[in-house]
């Protein structure tokens, strides 16, 4: 099991949860975080860190977001030089986005 980072993340990118991953599994694209499912060690520390509920256990994804599970894994293989392990600013508009539902469509995956 891993954790995965969901639509709600899009376009806020807080990064509270990628500064308290103990082995490095958060990968940074333009305006979403992902969690690599082969560093993952299910710890659960991330979970609590985001602001906008975005992280979930693999097996308890919600259904309309259950996809978000190979797109975390194929943006981490995609981003694997990205690597993100502290605390930085959140996307300028993140506060305005953090409620907004049906987002998807606003993903960025290449910088």
């Amino acid at each position: 099991m891993s954790y995965v980072v969901t639509e709600p993340c899009i376009k806020c990118k807080y990064t509270n949860c990628a500064a308290v991953c103990p082995v490095d599994a958060y990968r940074e694209g333009p305006n979403f975080l992902v969690i690599d499912p082969n560093e993952c060690i299910d710890c659960d520390a991330c979970v609590s860190e985001c602001p906008v509920e975005a992280i979930y256990p693999d097996d308890e994804v919600p259904e309309k977001w259950e996809h978000f599970i190979d797109l975390n894994e194929r943006l981490a293989e995609e981003w694997e030089d990205k690597v993100i392990n502290e605390t930085r600013d959140p996307l300028p508009e993140a506060d305005e986005w953090a409620s907004t539902v049906g987002k998807e469509n606003q993903l960025q995956e290449e910088w």
